[in-house]
């Protein structure tokens, strides 16, 4: 067993990443081995790591950016839209079906999240699904909503995209 310094999940032999929290592993045996930036490398990162904003303007659309896929998608412009997986035996499928990106096999869920339209936000909730929810590697407590970010990444399962506001 291999036990993640991060979230102290026990995970199999092998693995990469923490098949709970998604924190990599390098280095040897269980710790992860740190480098450290030398002062070019700071200056570099130092102006784009901000924060995106978390109002949402009803005239904006959700654009979603799905990691290894070279188009963007928009989503429909709901008061709330289902996050998931078909499959062929329900009749049910989510409002933003993921199978054809490989959810099944990613951990999706077929009610995996949902993303709901506020006021003047977004929020992002996790519908108590197998292999979890997670905002910017965070994992989220299932049925309590997060505002989500323009910008931010979210994972369900091992499915990773980026949200836009555009």
């Amino acid at each position: 067993m291999k036990t993640c310094p991060y979230c102290s999940h026990d995970n199999r032999e092998g693995v990469l990443f923490c098949e709970d929290c998604g924190h990599p592993f390098v280095g040897k045996g269980d710790t992860l081995a740190t480098s450290q930036l030398v002062s070019e490398d700071r200056a570099n990162i130092h102006g784009r790591m901000t924060w995106g904003t978390a109002r949402f303007d009803r005239a904006a659309s959700v654009v979603i950016r799905i990691r290894d896929q070279s188009e963007s998608l928009r989503l429909d412009k709901r008061d709330v839209i289902m996050l998931g997986r078909s499959d062929l035996k329900t009749d049910n499928p989510p409002d933003f079906d993921l199978a054809m990106y490989g959810a099944a096999e990613q951990g999706v869920s077929r009610r995996h999240a949902m993303i709901k339209l506020g006021e003047d936000t977004l929020t992002l909730t996790d519908l108590d699904s197998t292999n979890g929810t997670y905002l910017n590697g965070q994992r989220l407590i299932p049925n309590q909503p997060r505002v989500i970010r323009d910008g931010d990444e979210i994972r369900l399962g091992r499915l990773t995209f980026h949200v836009f506001f555009k």
